[in-house]
């Protein structure tokens, strides 16, 4: 199960520690998704989601600091008894002693940020969003060219690294080579990433393993690109209909996420760098709204259309 330790969130959110005594190393987080547990402060518990991280607002502290000391001992006794990930007290809040107690002694961590409320819950969604995605692993190369991520599959030696390479020598920049790993943010978005091990490099048939940072600078990579478009190479075959014009979109798809795919047939003599940079820009192109299929196919149908009102004068 995918999970994000607790000290991660700490580190990037730069979150301050108020129960040092507590050991928070193991902790795990299981979803992104945040409470804010104002129904729970007033004693209501069903449908009551533990296992996400828990933030206390001014809303929250405000209404704590009315009840008595006797209400806040079996409210937070209850609420402790869940298994509560963590506490984050935003606005520089700081918890009662008698809050400060219960969670020491069922050892759940209170933590501190100077953010607002609303600023730390979308700033901490947004993040495990991305850290807790569903993740697959597909044979492939990424290349970001001109904005356009665009993801370049086919079988084992057809040539995907090669023009990944003529790609980087043209400007655009590297994200993976061989393995991409995709991560499904949300239902529109992909997001494809290098495995540690092999960030950066390239395998090259007959040279070996390049390290593209290092021959063409921090400028030639990048460590995550969104997945817009599939290139899908495959042997040119004579018998094979290919699309010459565009009209319909094709899709592939990936965690349930559809991406337009072009298929390219390679063919000795076939620049496909060129092609491949013809495709991201031509995809941005239809992205702004215009899509020259759409232009030639008016530009047919007007001149029928001029041709027939001519016979019929």
């Amino acid at each position: 199960m995918e999970y994000v330790a607790l000290t991660r969130l700490i580190d990037k959110m730069k979150l301050d520690n108020l129960t040092p005594e507590l050991e928070v190393k193991g902790i795990k987080i299981l979803q992104p998704d945040i409470n804010r547990p104002a129904l729970q402060m007033t004693g209501f518990f069903e449908h009551f989601d533990a296992t996400r991280l828990q933030v206390i607002g001014f809303v929250e502290y405000t209404y704590m600091e009315s009840l008595s000391d006797d209400r806040k001992r079996e409210i937070y006794d209850e609420l402790m008894e869940y298994d509560i990930p963590a506490f984050v007290f935003c606005r520089e809040l700081k918890p009662d002693p008698l809050f400060k107690e219960a969670a020491i002694a069922h050892k759940i961590p209170l933590l501190s940020t100077k953010k607002s409320t609303s600023g730390f819950m979308a700033e901490a969604i947004r993040w495990l969003n991305v850290k807790l995605a569903p993740c697959i692993s597909v044979h492939g190369v990424l290349v970001d060219v001109y904005g356009e991520g665009v993801l370049i599959t086919g079988e084992s030696g057809i040539g995907k690294s090669e023009a990944a390479l003529e790609l980087i020598k043209r400007g655009h920049r590297l994200v993976t080579d061989d393995v991409v790993e995709l991560r499904k943010v949300s239902d529109d978005t992909l997001i494809g990433s290098a495995p540690d091990v092999t960030k950066h490099l390239i395998e090259l048939r007959g040279i070996g393993i390049v390290d593209v940072k290092a021959l063409y600078g921090a400028c030639s990579v990048k460590d995550t690109s969104n997945i817009d478009l599939v290139i899908r190479l495959e042997d040119w075959d004579k018998d094979k209909e290919y699309d010459r014009l565009g009209l319909e979109e094709t899709y592939t798809e990936y965690l349930g996420n559809k991406v337009v795919c072009h298929n390219i047939p390679i063919r000795p003599g076939r620049n496909l760098a060129i092609i491949c940079e013809s495709a991201a820009v031509n995809h941005r192109q239809k992205k702004m709204g215009y899509n020259a299929a759409q232009e030639l196919y008016t530009r047919v149908q007007n001149s029928l259309a001029k041709k027939r009102d001519e016979e019929e004068e």
